[in-house]
């Protein structure tokens, strides 16, 4: 039989436990595919140990000094797709990532960054642990996920206050600036002279001047548009199609910036959908606005907003 001062002992104990998991609680919720449709030569065992140190890195390690309710979480697929043995432990490959976001007042979770990155190249051995610094460099594949883990949060927090993500984006971009020039000069990804489309261009993109009102729009669009629509679907539409007609301001501005083009790739199919149901002046505004900043797709919003 306990004793009840043994009882208090024990509760007060549990408490004490379940505020320090609650204190504790990850931020991301990952899950990871691997596929390997032309290796030969790596056994197969290497990359399930491969997904469950990635899963696992992802979602243990504290991202942020946030207190996240494990429905809060942020749900992220994250698919690697290896596609060359550069030699018995280096493999190069393609990342896709897509993140999401659940809408107030609904059972919609809405695309929040949806990306496919294609300069992956890592040294793994199996059951080697994947560990990560906030002020070291340790290895390209860690670097490469917590990188994204901070430009997902910077999204998520952007979109609940304006320009919240602002702490994230930049320990995305230390993550940058902490690649030693041997290591930059060897794997893609991380060097501005490789074009304008890799993970360098991604977050200077995100923190220039001129893609501010991107931000800003980020917040209306979800925040003050999609938040609301369970309660009134033309405000919230209206609020959108505002948030999405200022995206001309950074076109013009910066002119085929990346950003923009992950915004299309995320958010073309949702913003489809939404406006399908648009009264024609304001299905005429959004078709014209995403045919400027995604014009490969202007065919399609035409053809299924415009009809």
């Amino acid at each position: 039989m306990i004793h009840s001062s043994n009882m208090k002992k024990i509760l007060s104990l549990l408490i004490l436990m379940a505020a320090f998991w609650v204190a504790n609680a990850q931020e991301l919720e990952v899950q990871v595919t691997i596929n390997t449709p032309k290796l030969q030569t790596t056994a197969p065992e290497v990359f399930e140990t491969l997904k469950t140190a990635m899963e696992e890195f992802m979602n243990n390690q504290k991202w942020t000094s946030e207190v996240f309710e494990q429905e809060e979480r942020i749900g992220l697929s994250l698919v690697l797709t290896i596609s060359k043995e550069l030699s018995t432990n280096t493999f190069e490959g393609e990342l896709s990532l897509q993140s999401i976001r659940p809408v107030f007042g609904s059972t919609y979770n809405t695309p929040m960054f949806k990306h496919l990155d294609k300069d992956v190249v890592f040294t793994y051995e199996q059951y080697q642990p994947l560990e990560f610094s906030e002020t070291n460099y340790l290895n390209n594949l860690t670097s490469i996920l917590g990188y994204y883990a901070y430009i997902v949060l910077g999204m998520d927090f952007d979109s609940f206050s304006p320009f919240g993500g602002e702490p994230y984006y930049q320990m995305a971009q230390d993550i940058v600036n902490r690649i030693p020039p041997n290591v930059a000069g060897s794997v893609p990804g991380w060097r501005s002279t490789e074009g304008n489309r890799n993970r360098y261009w991604l977050i200077e993109n995100i923190l220039s001047p001129r893609c501010r009102p991107f931000r800003q729009a980020i917040y209306d669009y979800h925040r003050h548009g999609l938040d609301i629509m369970h309660e009134n679907p033309a405000a919230g539409r209206a609020v959108m199609a505002e948030a999405i007609e200022s995206l001309n301001d950074v076109n013009r501005s910066y002119p085929n910036s990346m950003i923009l083009q992950v915004f299309a790739n995320t958010k073309s199919d949702e913003i489809i959908e939404i406006f399908k149901a648009a009264p024609p002046q304001e299905k005429t505004r959004i078709v014209q606005t995403m045919s400027r900043i995604d014009p490969p797709r202007s065919s399609n919003y035409r053809q299924q907003i415009g009809r």
